[in-house]
């Protein structure tokens, strides 16, 4: 059985250029290659993005609902940063 597909692909000049340059630097050795590479870097990314919201987002704003922690408005955000910066830079 067969493991790989055979696909035609459109890229705009400026990709494939890009795609083009990176076999004739013999980075890689097929444009093909090049491809594969750009796919599983957008795969590590998704699986990256998903695994943060997971960790990090979803207990955040369980956290939030249960009342276990208060939110602050992009106001007070400001204001904080604001303050923090006038601390570091001495101007109080």
């Amino acid at each position: 059985m067969r493991t790989t597909q055979q696909m035609s692909i459109t890229l705009p000049n400026e990709m494939a250029a890009q795609v083009k340059a990176r076999v004739a630097s013999g980075e890689y050795a097929s444009e093909s290659e090049v491809i594969r590479e750009g796919l599983r870097a957008l795969m590590a990314r998704d699986n990256a993005v998903e695994q943060w919201l997971r960790e990090k987002v979803v207990p955040a704003w369980e956290a939030l609902q249960n009342g276990e922690t208060e939110s602050l408005s992009g106001n007070d955000i400001r204001d904080r940063l604001k303050a923090e910066h006038r601390k570091v830079t001495g101007e109080e």
